[in-house]
């Protein structure tokens, strides 16, 4: 176990390094809604690109990714692998959300769409489900800080405790300085993150007796784990139920495609790219074998998420490197929370609260009041499920996969219609909680995920067909086509 003292210590570092950033972020502030919410479009492919990787590469991958492996084998690496593979998705939509928020001024997906379709209740349909899709996943980074700081202590530190101090960090970096105190916070999170996971990994694998000894014993104690479908978890239709919404998470998540908004240029949407997929792949591997890891020297825990502290708690790391791979988790929870509620804020602000639009002072006082109520609920409810973490990421995935035929339809199909896109929404959604609250399918049912996805694209198609597009709508394939063609984009 790590003394509570020494994990204190080195948060409150954090914090007070945390602390003189957001600052210097608030510096630049205009008080406009494009500036805080978007960091005014100027960041730069290096910080939007660490910043994008913090937010996707959190909590979820050395507390929920690394427990998959823990509990599954090698089947959690082909899952990442596919989510990773999905980040192609930002090849080909990048630059096209980046060229329609420069040309008509989108702060929010949900505008976005809005716009596309000639509908405000599309926009409002956008932005009311990923209010309720989001949650389980701010819950699952909530629930991430907790387990991990208790764990490490021994439960010297309470699980309530861990999450009120993650939930004051994300409000206050957050209510600072909007997207550019959370962009340069993410950033410096990033490094340490990938940073300490490295040296732990090299501390871990040498207390094991190197390379060849921890290929060896993982294949002599625990070679089922290396085999498909694995011990148990990995069938192939669970790897389907939990893969597949997870493909599409760079285009249905709000908080990771509001990041193609903030790129000044293509050349930072370029470098962008390429410092989330550098990271992207590192670290996949990391949490994977930080994951197998575990299962040497800490066999046998009833909960998988809780495997990262355990091996920390283990003594295999040394002290500084457990404390500098704990703050790195510690802020990858933080950083996504902070995207999260920063997005959720700016949709309702825009989208949900429509009198607010046009008044930047609302809009972003409205969106500090949801970036306060999103982190409390969240920190709430994760006291009281912070053991079903994997499951409630999944959900989460699962449910904001019904804005995906929208959005694949607003630039490549322009029959596409408002009638179409809000069914689809609303019907996809109506599918997704119908069958995982009302009838109790699970995360790990490919039932769930593939019935939401047929409904959604079945509605969104079908009602098109038989409905004709708004006068008012936007169309984005012709209109967009010049800018395409001279930059070269398919």
């Amino acid at each position: 176990m790590i003394s509570p003292v020494l994990v204190w210590g080195a948060v409150g570092v954090f914090a007070l390094v945390g602390f003189v950033v957001a600052f210097a972020a608030a510096r630049g502030n205009t008080g406009s809604a494009v500036d805080y919410y978007l960091g005014g479009r100027r960041i730069g492919g290096m910080v939007s690109g660490l910043s994008y990787a913090a937010t996707t590469y959190s909590a979820f991958m050395l507390v929920v990714l690394t427990g998959l492996t823990y509990r599954g084998g090698v089947g959690a690496l082909g899952f990442e692998l596919i989510y990773f593979s999905g980040l192609t998705l930002v090849i080909v939509f990048g630059p096209r959300f980046w060229l329609a928020a420069q040309k008509w001024g989108f702060v929010t997906p949900a505008e976005m769409l809005g716009a596309r379709y000639g509908s405000r209740n599309v926009a409002r349909a956008t932005a009311l489900l990923g209010l309720i899709f989001l949650m389980p996943y701010c819950t699952t980074q909530m629930a991430g800080i907790g387990l991990l700081l208790s764990e490490v202590t021994g439960g010297a530190i309470g699980l309530e405790a861990a999450i009120v101090t993650g939930a004051v960090l994300a409000i206050f970096w957050t209510l600072v300085a909007g997207l550019r105190s959370v962009a340069w916070t993410d950033a410096g999170q990033a490094a340490v993150m990938l940073v300490s996971a490295l040296l732990a990994i090299g501390f871990v694998v040498s207390a094991i007796g190197g390379p060849d000894a921890f290929v060896g014993t993982l294949v002599e104690e625990r070679g089922q784990w290396l085999d498909v479908p694995g011990p148990g978890l990995w069938s192939l239709p669970t790897f389907l139920a939990l893969s597949v919404p997870w493909f599409f998470f760079p285009l249905s998540n709000p908080q990771v495609s509001q990041r193609l908004f903030v790129v000044r240029d293509m050349a930072a949407m370029r470098g962008m790219i390429l410092w989330v997929l550098g990271f992207g792949l590192v670290f996949t591997l990391v949490a994977v074998i930080w994951g197998y890891a575990a299962l040497i020297l800490a066999p046998d825990l009833e909960n998988p998420a809780t495997a990262t502290p355990a091996l920390l708690a283990s003594g295999a790391v040394p002290v500084p490197v457990a404390l500098l791979l704990i703050i790195g988790i510690l802020s990858a929870a933080v950083s996504t929370l902070d995207s999260i509620a920063l997005t959720l804020g700016s949709m309702v602000a825009r989208d949900l609260v429509g009198r607010a639009k046009g008044h930047d002072a609302a809009q972003v006082f409205i969106g500090r009041v949801v970036v306060v109520l999103v982190i409390v609920f969240a920190a709430i409810f994760a006291v009281r499920q912070a053991s079903i973490v994997d499951q409630l990421a999944a959900l989460s995935a699962a449910g904001l996969v019904v804005s995906v035929p929208a959005t694949v339809g607003a630039f490549f199909w322009r029959g596409g219609t408002a009638a179409g896109a809000l069914t689809s929404l609303l019907g996809g959604a109506a599918t997704a909680i119908v069958l995982s609250m009302g009838l109790g399918v699970s995360v790990f049912d490919p039932w769930l995920a593939f019935t939401v996805i047929g409904v959604s694209v079945g509605l969104f198609v079908g009602i098109s067909l038989l409905t004709r597009p708004r006068p008012e709508a936007l169309d984005f394939p012709v209109a967009l086509r010049p800018e395409l063609d001279a930059m070269r984009v398919w």
